[in-house]
């Protein structure tokens, strides 16, 4: 499985006759292929290319004292040997350059999501993967950004604010990537990505500094390290019972809790579970705040999100974190 895309550097020399020669050439070869001009002015001293394939992939190609290739399609040979470096780790005015071409290239193809600003951006590793372009924008397209009974537009106006407010810039690829670079829409991993957002939305909004995908010398990584008070935070989102086997709300709640303690938990016993019942209808959710039923694991949050950006919830055991105040 392809991961989120990445540019490969090279410090060879290259010049427009080269890029026919080693990177057009064997791709029209093998896809059919098309060298176009870029949409914007490449970086400065640096030209630059689109390079189309008739399957719909596409790379481009930045040249001058050094080379930068990003693209969705096969890697030619003559870049094999190259290291991979995120948007952040290129200098700027490439990284820069190379997102304008791809947020001109989704207002093109998607416009309903390329007006979301925030969301384009920070997913653009994903929208742009080899393997994960169609899955993630139907993810964002047809499921309302993994909320039930919402609509595209709502789920996607959600996620732009959260993303203007917290700050995960530095943490963008191991963020994204984990929405998905695969071939099939996996509703109940994608679902447990948006929770990990969520949760980040709900330490920013009690005003916590926190780390995201903390990796411990026990040989896990737990999903956040809250700085002051210093606290380990994982991640769960039930599935409600209409998707798995678990008769009821709190069984649902249980069951995917436990699947935590036998691994991450169970090793870090003092780390806090936030239970994310976003994915539940009124009905379920209801059923449960109502009820406030042991999550399996204390201490732990149980909340639900809901589009207009309102959470409720409860908290079991003794949490550090001041949440009460945020869960209505």
């Amino acid at each position: 499985m392809a991961g989120p895309i990445r540019f490969r550097r090279d410090t060879r020399q290259w010049t427009s006759e080269r890029v026919d020669r080693d990177l057009y050439a064997p791709l029209h070869s093998r896809f059919g292929a098309k060298r176009r001009a870029p949409a914007h002015d490449p970086p400065p001293g640096y030209e630059a290319c689109q390079l189309r394939m008739d399957n719909g992939d596409l790379a481009l190609f930045a040249w001058g004292e050094d080379a930068f290739w990003l693209g969705n399609t096969e890697t030619p040979k003559s870049l094999w040997r190259t290291d991979k470096y995120t948007f952040s780790e290129v200098p700027y005015p490439v990284a820069r350059w190379a997102q304008r071409e791809l947020l001109t290239e989704l207002q093109v193809s998607d416009p309903w999501l390329a007006e979301y600003a925030y969301v384009s951006w920070y997913f653009l590793p994903v929208l742009f993967s080899k393997d994960g372009q169609e899955t993630t924008r139907a993810f964002f397209r047809e499921h309302a950004s993994g909320f039930p009974d919402a609509t595209r537009e709502e789920g996607l106006q959600f996620y732009d604010r959260l993303l203007s407010a917290t700050d995960l810039d530095d943490h963008r690829y191991t963020m994204a990537s984990k929405l998905g670079t695969s071939e099939a829409v996996d509703l109940v991993r994608m679902r447990a990505t948006m929770a990990e957002f969520n949760a980040a939305k709900l330490l920013t909004d009690t005003g916590y500094d926190y780390t995201p995908e903390v990796a411990l010398d026990s040989g896990h990584a737990l999903d956040f390290r809250v700085h002051e008070p210093n606290t380990l935070v994982e991640v769960t989102r039930p599935e409600p019972p209409t998707r798995r086997r678990a008769g009821t709300p709190a069984a649902a709640l249980r069951e995917t809790v436990g699947g935590k303690t036998n691994d991450q938990l169970s090793a870090h016993a003092d780390a806090v579970v936030f239970a994310d019942c976003s994915s539940f209808r009124d009905d379920e959710w209801n059923a449960v705040a109502a009820d406030r039923p042991a999550a399996g694991h204390e201490p732990a949050v149980v909340y639900r999100m809901r589009p207009d950006g309102t959470v409720a919830g409860y908290t079991r055991g003794d949490v550090p974190l001041a949440l009460d105040a945020l869960l209505e």
